[in-house]
Order: structure tokens, then C-alpha cells, then sequence
């Protein structure tokens, strides 16, 4: 039973040659230290945390892109009235 669950742990990760900027692996070097983890898992954390903010940005992007198509045909009047944003003084209505 052991013997499968280190087969599956290994499978989820790849080894791979990366080129990186000497500040980057440098700092990367000194977080691995101090947290007294290796430099793969703070290389593997940064870049997923990267990633997650990559996905997030063009998810956002998504939503905007919606939402011009969506409202893009409508008035600035006709938008501040979907906004709910009255701008009449409440003695005109």
C-alpha cells in the first residue's frame, strides 16, 4: 500500500531545467533557508501563486469583456438608470 502512494506522490510532479534571473533564484535560495524547506517547494509555491493571480487577472478580464458586450449598446442615461442612480432632486419626480 505504501509503495503505491509514494508511485502517485511522484507522478503529480515533473522534473524540469529552469533559467532564472540570479536575484530571483538568489532570494528564492534565501526564503528556502530560512523556512528550512527546499528550493523546489518555494520555486513551486511562487509559481503557483503566480499562476493563480495570472488566472484570476484573465478571469477579470472575462467579466469586463462581458459586460461591454452586454451594456455597451446603452446611453449613459440608460446606464445610470440599470446603476439605479437617480439625478433628478427628489422634488422633480
Amino acid at each position: 500500500m505504501m509503495m503505491n502512494m509514494r508511485h502517485s506522490e511522484r507522478s503529480l510532479k515533473r522534473r524540469t531545467t529552469l533559467t532564472l534571473p540570479a536575484e530571483a533564484l538568489t532570494q528564492a535560495e534565501r526564503i528556502a533557508r530560512s523556512r528550512k524547506v527546499n528550493l523546489s517547494t518555494v520555486v513551486a509555491e511562487a509559481l503557483s501563486e503566480g499562476l493563480m493571480r495570472h488566472t484570476a487577472a484573465e478571469r477579470g478580464e472575462e467579466v469586463l469583456n462581458t459586460y461591454k458586450m452586454a451594456f455597451g449598446g446603452f446611453s449613459d442615461e440608460e446606464m445610470n438608470v440599470l446603476d439605479g442612480i437617480i439625478l433628478e432632486p427628489e422634488s422633480a419626480r
